[in-house]
């Protein structure tokens, strides 16, 4: 089942949208009839460690008292988001990569044995030679697929949304989409052109196969195609969440309301009726157009059932993914540079530890910045280094030692919020930043352990 993944979904499946416009993350579209969305990109500032000892004490920004020490809590610093990977590179189309998971290869094998059982009943004089007929309609199938992705990347680059990848999986495609749509309509129109592109698909081999003659294996390729990719539509076209007609729904609900979170709640609990429809539907769907036999539960009656189970859980799960990313976005704007930033003293490289934490304490500061003789910030003096010099050596250790040089990445706008924030660390792993207001004056230290605390504490909060 295509899907589009954005800010906070993956687009997945045959070709849909998966749910992504609400997270913290960033949109993807959903799943197709193979498949269910998973969150695009999702804010991960880095967790801290455990603070100092002999700390100077000083009320926090919203007034509590805490004991800390000098300097940038340690702690893993935002993890930079590896190379889009995923399974093997087959090319980048429009700029994107494409990759094919290893779970690709596992549903390539069941659509061969499974299609390859029902030449056997068309076309017997196939022989052995049904199963590659049948390997090559799998992967022309996963070609329609990757263009039902390819209409929601065009779409979403087009709207200079960026896209990180497309992964096709073992229930179908995704495209990570890593910016939601800024408008209802932009979201609508994103998440239907994949299942248009599959009727479109549909019709495209409809016409193709009608001067063919049906008994013959082009005549029964096209047909499995056409057929294909009309059930890729149609799946992705319900109205529930993690697929492109939920992104729809909710697109529609947004607009009338004005609140997208209306919009996510609503397709969302669309959705998990949807997953439950299909694991209890699904199954007397295909038995009642089946022999009709009520005793005859065999093998074809246990993978139904396997099949409803699968996307059930996929539809739910996405669901449920996209509640919570919608939550993270709604909570994002709580996270501002300014108001997370610990206040700091300027200390040239020569002074002693022991001296420049004198300063701190002294003027109420919870950080140190090495300044040359300019008064020039230079680098930063990490906490984690202060941990590790016992209190009778500091005296005699200047804080230029313990510092961390400053690049370009460490310095950081005293006015970023939210996803800019977010994006700032992610793209420039520390564990302290610079803070400077827009005259290049210094505002103070942001540590990536506290940007981490205000997170988890922004998400623990009932939306």
């Amino acid at each position: 089942m295509p899907e589009h993944a954005g800010a906070g979904d993956a687009q997945g499946g045959q070709g849909g949208q998966a749910p992504g416009g609400d997270g913290a993350g960033r949109p993807s579209t959903g799943p197709s009839v193979s498949g269910a969305g998973t969150e695009g990109r999702r804010p991960d500032p880095s967790s801290g460690g455990n603070r100092p000892a002999h700390a100077p004490t000083e009320p926090d920004r919203d007034g509590r008292e805490a004991h800390t020490k000098v300097g940038p809590g340690p702690g893993r610093p935002p993890q930079r988001k590896p190379e889009p990977g995923g399974g093997l590179l087959m090319g980048r189309p429009f700029g994107v990569p494409v990759y094919v998971a290893p779970s690709w290869f596992l549903v390539a094998a069941l659509i061969t044995w499974v299609f390859g059982g029902q030449l056997d009943r068309v076309l017997p004089e196939l022989g052995a030679a049904r199963y590659l007929v049948s390997l090559f309609f799998a992967v022309a199938f996963y070609a329609s697929v990757l263009v039902h992705e390819l209409a929601h990347t065009v779409a979403a680059l087009r709207f200079k949304l960026p896209v990180r990848r497309i992964q096709l999986q073992f229930f179908g495609g995704v495209s990570e989409i890593e910016k939601e749509a800024e408008t209802p309509g932009r979201e609508f129109v994103l998440a239907f052109v994949g299942p248009l592109l599959s009727l479109v698909l549909a019709g495209v081999f409809y016409a193709a196969l009608l001067p063919v003659e049906p008994d013959s294996v082009p005549g029964v390729l096209l047909a499995g195609l056409m057929v294909s990719n009309l059930l890729v539509a149609a799946f992705n076209l319900l109205p529930g969440l993690p697929l492109d007609g939920g992104r729809m729904l909710r697109a529609v609900v947004w607009k009338i309301t004005g609140k997208p979170m209306h919009g996510t709640i609503a397709a969302a609990w669309v959705g998990r009726a949807l997953a439950i429809a299909v694991l209890v539907g699904l199954p007397l769907l295909t038995r009642s157009l089946g022999s009709g036999a009520a005793d005859d539960v065999g093998m074809d009656t246990v993978l139904d059932a396997l099949l409803a189970a699968i996307l059930a859980a996929i539809i739910w799960t996405g669901a449920g993914n996209s509640l919570r990313m919608a939550r993270l976005r709604e909570h994002l704007p709580e996270l501002r540079a300014r108001a997370l930033t610990r206040r700091a003293v300027p200390v040239p490289a020569d002074t002693p530890l022991s001296e420049a934490l004198r300063r701190a304490n002294a003027s109420g500061a919870r950080a140190l910045v090495v300044v040359d003789g300019d008064g020039t910030p230079v680098s930063l003096v990490r906490e984690a280094a202060i941990v590790g010099v016992p209190e009778h050596r500091r005296p005699w250790v200047p804080v230029s030692t313990l510092a961390q040089d400053l690049t370009d990445g460490m310095r950081l706008s005293a006015e970023l919020s939210g996803e800019e924030l977010l994006d700032a660390l992610r793209a420039n792993p520390a564990t302290e930043y610079l803070v400077v207001e827009e005259t290049g004056e210094i505002y103070g230290v942001l540590s990536a352990a506290d940007v981490e605390r205000a997170f988890v504490k922004a998400m623990a909060r009932p939306s």
